[in-house]
């Protein structure tokens, strides 16, 4: 259940949005002024990929057709690792980048997707964005790359699948999962071997024996991917509570549109993000019963020693990336501050 707070700062959110729908006239559609392409990290089908597309359609719509946004499915032109860089440098207009999978060309995003740990509650995620002064931040971070940061959105929280049970941390040492950025330095820490790899690689990966387990952004991710056809065991504990992602255009293109497209632009964002948070609630719960259905298993219960390794793991990563770079420092010093 979401708080009280992030409904009201969904509704303050939605209220913004349909603000910005009314600047859309009622003339003709005319033909596409600015044609956008716009790369994802889903491949076709799936239920976040569709969240994508309902995204590119109302910009669409809300521009009146001012301005056209092809999609980009994974793999479909721009692998998951490219999309930062294809979006600073033209070669895709819009972007939906994995920001652990760009950890060592932009760190920030790293602490921005959220740190092993972090809290799982709407309201303290949207107030550390919008009042606490997060979003400042990191519309000047990504606008030092050459790209405009529009609305984040929140997905839920991150678990791992294995091949074979973890029935304690000891379990994890040596093991091969698939867990960029800070997840997996996590893991790093209670002795496994993380791997960086695109979503599109799992089930291979996992089916060949590359790597013995993985990280999903959610575990809609993990039953879009059939990844319990080739790993039957969800450990209980998530790394992260959440993560929240951004929406990055690149600056040039930006700045070519007028006002008012940038308003309808922010404003299809901001719908986005209300869309990811209500569906993925809902489908969380789906996903779990859909891969249960086909045989997902949990690992054991963890018991109080093996909680408290797992919280100690993650204790070193904020003052890690606080020493990474400027922004990721004053992200971590907010982030330090609210929890006082």
């Amino acid at each position: 259940m979401f708080s009280l707070k992030g409904k009201k700062l969904a509704k303050g959110v939605l209220a913004v949005t349909l603000g910005v729908s009314a600047l859309v006239t009622s003339a003709a559609t005319f033909a596409a002024d600015y044609n956008w392409r716009f790369a994802n990290l889903y491949g076709r089908g799936t239920a976040f990929g569709e969240v994508y597309e309902d995204l590119a359609k109302n910009i669409e719509t809300m521009s009146n057709g001012r301005i056209a946004v092809q999609v980009l499915y994974s793999g479909e032109g721009v692998g998951t690792s490219g999309i930062l860089n294809a979006v600073k440098s033209g070669l895709i207009t819009m972007g939906a980048p994995f920001q652990p999978m760009h950890a060592g060309e932009f760190p920030a995003g790293v602490v921005e997707v959220g740190l092993p740990g972090g809290t799982s509650d709407v309201g303290e995620l949207m107030t550390l964005f919008k009042e606490r002064g997060w979003g400042k931040v990191l519309t000047e971070a990504y606008g030092k790359q050459g790209l405009v940061w529009l609305e984040p959105y929140i997905q839920p929280p991150v678990y791992i699948i294995t091949k074979k049970p973890i029935n304690s941390i000891a379990d994890f040492k040596g093991m091969k999962i698939r867990a960029p950025g800070a997840y997996g330095k996590f893991l790093r820490n209670l002795g496994a071997s993380p791997v960086s790899l695109a979503w599109s690689e799992i089930y291979t990966s996992l089916a060949t024996g590359v790597i013995d387990g993985s990280i999903g952004s959610n575990m809609i991710d993990h039953r879009d991917g059939n990844h319990v056809e080739v790993a039957k065991y969800m450990y209980p504990l998530p790394i992260a509570g959440a993560q929240v992602l951004p929406i990055i255009v690149n600056q040039r293109e930006w700045n070519k549109l007028p006002k008012d497209l940038q308003a309808i632009v922010r404003g299809a964002t901001a719908e986005h993000a209300i869309e990811q948070i209500t569906k993925s609630k809902l489908w969380e719960s789906q996903a779990v019963a859909d891969m249960e259905a086909k045989g997902l298993k949990w690992s054991p219960a963890p018991s109080d020693a093996d909680k408290q390794a797992w919280a100690d793991a993650g204790k070193s990563l904020a003052a890690e990336y606080a020493k990474a770079d400027s922004y990721s420092k004053q992200l971590v010093d907010i982030l330090e501050k609210t929890q006082q």
